[in-house]
Order: C-alpha cells, then sequence, then structure tokens
C-alpha cells in the first residue's frame, strides 16, 4: 500500500520567477506533481490547454464553483483560477506530493482546509527587481503590469502566514531550498 503524498502550497507574488523556480523543481523531482488549475484567462503565447492551465470560460468555471469541484478559487486581476479537487486528491493517494502553484488568496482558502499542507512563500529580492521581471516578460500591456506592481505589494504582506519563505535572488539556490523544504519531515 502507498503512503499518501505530499500536499505543498506554492505561492508568490506575480513575476518573482514562481513558474521558471516550479521547471526546475519539476525536472529534479521525479515524485513531484504539479496540479494544473483552471482559469478564466487568455492563453499567453506558448501557453496549451491542460498542460499550463486549463482554459475554460467563465460560466463553465461558475458551474464548477456552484458544483463543489475547487479545493481552493480566486478572482485575480479580472479572471478566476481555480483548483480542481478530485485531480489533486487522486494524485495524493498514489503518493504522489502534489504542489499548488497559486496566488495568495486562493493560498489562504487551502491553508484553512488542509492544515497539515507545508506552504512555501516566494519573494522578490526587491520590489524593484519584481518591477523589472515583469516588464522583462512583454507579456502584458503598462495598464495590466501597473495593477499586477499594485496587487503584488499587497501580496508580499501574506509572506508571515507561510511557514517557508525563500527569497528568489539566485535561481538554482531558489530552487534547492524548495526541495529541501518538499523533502523535510
Amino acid at each position: 500500500m502507498s503512503s499518501k503524498g505530499k500536499l505543498i502550497l506554492y505561492t508568490g507574488a506575480s513575476g518573482v520567477g514562481k513558474g521558471t523556480i516550479m521547471k526546475q523543481l519539476l525536472k529534479k523531482d521525479p515524485g513531484l506533481r504539479l496540479s494544473v488549475s483552471a482559469t478564466t484567462r487568455e492563453p499567453r503565447p506558448g501557453e496549451v490547454d491542460g498542460r499550463e492551465y486549463f482554459f475554460v470560460t467563465k460560466d463553465k468555471f461558475k458551474k464548477m464553483i456552484e458544483d463543489g469541484g475547487f479545493l481552493e478559487y480566486a478572482e485575480y486581476c479580472g479572471n478566476f483560477y481555480g483548483t480542481p479537487q478530485k485531480a489533486v486528491e487522486e494524485m495524493l493517494s498514489q503518493g504522489l506530493n502534489v504542489i499548488l502553484e497559486i496566488e495568495v488568496q486562493g493560498g489562504v482558502q487551502v491553508m484553512k482546509k488542509c492544515p497539515d499542507c507545508t506552504s512555501i512563500f516566494i519573494m522578490p529580492p526587491s520590489m524593484e527587481t519584481l518591477e523589472s521581471r515583469l516588464r522583462g516578460r512583454n507579456t502584458e500591456p503598462e495598464d495590466v503590469i501597473a495593477e499586477r506592481l499594485e496587487t503584488a505589494k499587497n501580496e508580499v504582506t501574506y509572506a508571515k502566514m507561510y511557514q517557508h519563505t525563500v527569497v528568489n535572488d539566485d535561481l538554482d539556490k531558489a530552487v534547492e531550498e524548495v526541495l529541501d523544504i518538499i523533502h523535510s519531515k
């Protein structure tokens, strides 16, 4: 019989490098599974439905809420994001470690529902570095960047609620710190 996997809550401000760290984590840890969230936002260039997100309409998302299909969900910058509960439960029951890469509103919900989860908050070295990273993406217009920066200022205040904080000032170091946290206990 396989033992139950570990649920890992992984959060940080937009542009902090969560996705970049995540790619390395998944390469280095074959027992780690990323939960694929559903979203109502449009795909960015190169994103594939079912890989980065399940891209759904607002009506379908609302129906999933009504049906109790989410472990957590939130509205962020005018779009909805949520973690489908059934898929997470199935992976955990198979003994896999499941990582939820979500924003702070959803993170608070997960900590309430799953107090035994391992929570990790990724911090930028500074707000200036965060702004530079967001602008360097060249994926959003100026008004969206401004909104994300304002949101990020609020988001970083949630770091104190998390068990672990990792500052992403060096990619390799941040990846190793997160892996150490995942494999502890």
